[in-house]
């Protein structure tokens, strides 16, 4: 949701560093590629003893995310940067979903249902992205949803930064995720039938 909606007040930041890294001769797939090496680290940071360096590190990667899709825009967009992206970030939620769940074995189970609802959610994003014949501003049909990357890193943040409410975190971002998963199904019933 925030992704979709506050995009325009953070847009100029993120496009002056896109430039500002084509003018440097980096490529939208390098930054991509620094962002995964960046957000990889944050679950390992965390799981370290190092909470604010993990938070930090994983929104670093999510702002060079979003840069890597404004230097492709800008420049060339690859099929293959798309399927780079889009796995480097999932890589990048696993990495703070392992690194909470060596620190916090209790809550394993809370874990696995919150991967689980990242799974199918999207899976119905990517499918929808798919099959659909709509194109938005990325190389696919983007489905907004109430949660986006955005809202995930706000929960992965305050599961890291507040471990006395780890467990409700992991709980209420697992309702989250399945919601949107359900919203956008409703929505891809909508749109493909």
């Amino acid at each position: 949701m925030l992704d979709t909606h506050a995009r325009k007040w953070v847009q100029p930041s993120i496009e002056g560093t896109a430039r500002l890294f084509l003018k440097r001769g980096f490529s939208a797939n390098q930054v991509t590629l620094i962002a995964f090496i960046v957000g990889s680290a944050a679950g390992l940071v965390y799981y370290l003893g190092f909470p604010i360096l993990a938070v930090l590190l994983l929104w670093l990667s999510g702002f060079l995310d979003a840069v890597d899709g404004t230097m492709a825009r800008l420049t060339k967009p690859s099929p293959f940067g798309t399927v780079m992206d889009v796995t480097f970030d999932r890589i990048v939620e696993i990495s703070v979903i392992l690194g909470v769940a060596f620190l916090h074995p209790e809550i394993m189970w809370a874990l696995l249902l919150l991967s689980v609802s990242i799974i199918i959610s999207m899976t119905i994003f990517l499918t929808v992205g798919a099959v659909s014949e709509k194109q938005g501003m990325k190389s696919f049909y983007y489905q907004a949803g109430l949660a986006e990357r955005t809202e995930g890193f706000i929960l992965f943040s305050v599961m890291m930064l507040f471990p006395s409410i780890v467990l409700w975190t992991t709980l209420l971002f697992f309702a989250v995720e399945l919601y949107t998963g359900l919203q956008r199904f409703s929505e891809a019933k909508r749109l493909l039938s």
